[in-house]
């Protein structure tokens, strides 16, 4: 996903109003599906949380999704918001 948006970016200098999707959204959509494995494994893995949802169907480990998914919209949105063109080559 990074490397279709660095393509679509600096390769095809792709238009500001396409560039804020192309940039922020593969990025984050790879860190949120990171963080599900992670959310995963630790209701695996970890006994306290394993008590809680031992078959990860339980309420806590939807909570947990859910929340985990909350977050990472809103910090798609403030990226969206706070993204600010700079001119290909400038650091």
């Amino acid at each position: 996903m990074l490397a279709v948006a660095i393509f679509a970016r600096y390769a095809r200098r792709t238009r500001r109003d396409l560039a804020y999707g192309c940039i922020s959204s593969p990025p984050l959509i790879a860190l949120y599906l990171n963080f599900l494995v992670l959310i995963v494994q630790s209701f695996q893995k970890v006994p306290a949380l394993k008590t809680l949802a031992p078959t990860q169907s339980e309420p806590p480990f939807v909570i947990a999704q859910v929340a985990a998914l909350a977050v990472f919209i809103a910090l798609g949105v403030l990226a969206a918001i706070r993204f600010r063109e700079v001119p290909v080559g400038v650091s």
